[in-house]
C-alpha cells in the first residue's frame, strides 16, 4: 500500500523535516517523470518496522513504492549487525548495486541502520563502495527528508553516522507491508551489554515510548481491520515508561480494546519475565500463545560469561512456571553454540535442558565474533569443526522433539489465521494458530475469501517444520 500513516505527536525536528520533505518533492517534480523507492531488509523485525518508516518518508517526498531495484531511483538497504553472515550478505548485495548506478547515475543508493554504525564497516563501504552515496545509523530514522536533500542538493557523498543520543520521534510516517499485521515499535535500545551482542553499540540504551502513543497507535490499526499486533523491542519485557507503569499494564490496556486481533510480542529477556507477565498472559485471550524465551546456553558458566544475569537453573524455573500458568504455550528459543570457552560438559547441559522443555522450535546459532564486544577478546580453543558438530547433534535432536509435538495435531482441529492470498508452491493455503504454528490446508474457497479470515482446520498429517490439514 502507498499511503503512509501519520502520527500527530509534534516534534523540535518535525518542521525541518516536513521543510526537506517538500524541497525534496520539487526536486523529484523537476524530473517530470515517476520516481519509484526501493527498500531492502536485513535482520530482525525491528528493522523490518523502521524500514516501514523509512518507506513512509519516502512516499511523503513523492517516491512510489516498488520492491524491484533494477526499476528504483531510490535503493536503502537497511542493515543487520548481529551476525557475520548478515553483514558479509549485505556487503555483497551493495556489490551488485555498481551495475544498477552505471545504468541509471540518477540512482540514490543508501546504507542504512545496525551494520554501518560499526566504524570498521563505516571505513571498508568509504575505500571500496564509492558508488553508495550516503550512509545514516539507527538514530536517524526520522531523518531520512534531510540527509536525501542534502545529498541531492550537495552532490557529495554523506555519512549520517555519529554519537548523537538516538530519540523517540512520535511523528514518522508509516508503510505498512500488511493491512493484516503489524509491528508496533515500544522500547528501543538494550542496557544489558551480553558479551557476544553488538546491540547496544549501534542501538544506543533502552528507552521507552509513552503508553498514550502506543496505544493511539494499536487503536489506529485495530480500527484498519489489522488482525496481528506485535509488540517490538530489544527487550520487550523491560518496558518502562516511567511512573511505575510496566509491559504487563500495557498488555492489559490493549487486550482491553475492542477488536478482534491476536496480540505478539518479542523478544523477552528471561531476567525481565515476571510473574505479572504471566498473569497478563494467562488472563488474556487475546495473547497468542507463544513465548520465545532465549536461553542462549544451558550452562551457567557459559551463561556467565555471556552476562547474560541469570543461571541455568533460573531459567528452567522460569520455562516451567511460563508451562503451568499457561498450559498451551508454545515455547521457543535462541541457542548458541560454541561461544568462546564451551566445553561438551557445558553443552550437554544444554542439551539435557533442550530434551526437558521439548521446544517446538529453536533457534540455534554457531558463535560470531562481533567487533567491539568483549566475547571477541576471549580466548576460544574449541575448533569450529566441533561446533559444527555440536550443532549438528542439537538440530538432530530438536528435530526429533518438533516432530514429535507437531504429530499430536494429528486428528485434531485448530484455529489459525489465513495470511495468504496465493496458495503456496505446495499448492495449499498457509495460515497461523495463536500458537505461531504455521499451518497448510486445502479450501475450496479462492484466496481472497480465506484471507484475513480466522478458521478451523482438521489436521491430517505433519513434519517437523509445519503441520498440514482441510478447512473444515
Amino acid at each position: 500500500m502507498n499511503t503512509p500513516e501519520k502520527y500527530n505527536e509534534d516534534h523540535t525536528d518535525l518542521e525541518n523535516q516536513i521543510k526537506y520533505t517538500e524541497k525534496v518533492r520539487e526536486i523529484l517534480a523537476a524530473k517530470k517523470r515517476i520516481n519509484k523507492a526501493c527498500i531492502i531488509t536485513f535482520g530482525c523485525q525491528q528493522n523490518e518496522a523502521d524500514s516501514e518508516r523509512l518507506m513512509g518518508q519516502a512516499i511523503s517526498m513523492g517516491y512510489i513504492k516498488t520492491d524491484i531495484p533494477d526499476e528504483a531511483d531510490l535503493i536503502i538497504y537497511n542493515t543487520c549487525a548481529v551476525r557475520e553472515h548478515a553483514e558479509l550478505r549485505t556487503l555483497s548485495r551493495t556489490g551488485a548495486l555498481k551495475k544498477l548506478k552505471e545504468k541509471n547515475p540518477n540512482l540514490v543508493i543508501g546504507l542504512w541502520g545496525c551494520m554501518v554504525t560499526q566504524n570498521h564497516r563505516m571505513n571498508d563501504i568509504k575505500m571500496k563502495y564509492p558508488y553508495v552515496d550516503f550512509v545514516a545509523g539507527t538514530n536517524m530514522l526520522h531523518r531520512l527528508p534531510e540527509i536525501l536533500c542534502d545529498v541531492m542538493v550537495s552532490g557529495r557523498r554523506r555519512y549520517y553516522v555519529n554519537e548523537e543520543p538516538a530519540v523517540t520521534v512520535e511523528n514518522v510516517p508509516v508503510c505498512r507491508n500488511s493491512n493484516l499485521k503489524a509491528y508496533v515499535s515500544v522500547m528501543y535500545g538494550c542496557n544489558n551489554f551480553c558479551t557476544y551482542c553488538v546491540v547496544p553499540h549501534v542501538r544506543g540504551r533502552e528507552r521507552s515510548r509513552q503508553k498514550e502513543h502506543i496505544l493511539d497507535e494499536v487503536r489506529g490499526l485495530i480500527k484498519n481491520g489489522c488482525k496481528e499486533i506485535t509488540l517490538l523491542g530489544q527487550n520487550v519485557n523491560s518496558y518502562d515508561p516511567g511512573n511505575g507503569y510496566r509491559f504487563p499494564d500495557l498488555i492489559n490496556e490493549i487486550c482491553a480494546l475492542d477488536g478482534d486481533f491476536t496480540l505478539r510480542f518479542m523478544t523477552s529477556h528471561p531476567k525481565d519475565a515476571s510473574d505479572e507477565l504471566l498473569n497478563a498472559i494467562s488472563h488474556n485471550p487475546k495473547v497468542e500463545r507463544h513465548f520465545h524465551l532465549p536461553m542462549q546456553s544451558g550452562s551457567t558458566e557459559i551463561l556467565r560469561r555471556m552476562n547474560r544475569k541469570y543461571t541455568a537453573e533460573q531459567y528452567l524455573d522460569l520455562a516451567r512456571r511460563i508451562k503451568s500458568a499457561v498450559p498451551d504455550i508454545a515455547l521457543t528459543t535462541d541457542i548458541i553454540v560454541g561461544f568462546p570457552g564451551e566445553t561438551e560438559e557445558d553443552f550437554e547441559k544444554t542439551l539435557d535442558i533442550v530434551r526437558e522443555l521439548r521446544f517446538d522450535s529453536i533457534f540455534a546459532f554457531i558463535y560470531s565474533p562481533r567487533v567491539g564486544t568483549h566475547a571477541a577478546q576471549m580466548e576460544d580453543p574449541v575448533t569450529y569443526e566441533q561446533k559444527t558438530a555440536r550443532m549438528a547433534r542439537l538440530l538432530e535432536m530438536q528435530t526429533q522433539i518438533s516432530a514429535e509435538i507437531n504429530a499430536s495435531f494429528i486428528g485434531k482441529t485448530v484455529t489459525a489465521l489465513c495470511d495468504t492470498r496465493e496458495k503456496m508452491q505446495n499448492g495449499l493455503f498457509a495460515a497461523r494458530t495463536s500458537s505461531g504454528k504455521l499451518v497448510f490446508f486445502e479450501s475450496e474457497l479462492c484466496g481472497d475469501e480465506l484471507y484475513g479470515k480466522t478458521i478451523e482446520i482438521k489436521i491430517s498429517r505433519s513434519t517437523a517444520a509445519q503441520i498440514y490439514g482441510t478447512k473444515v
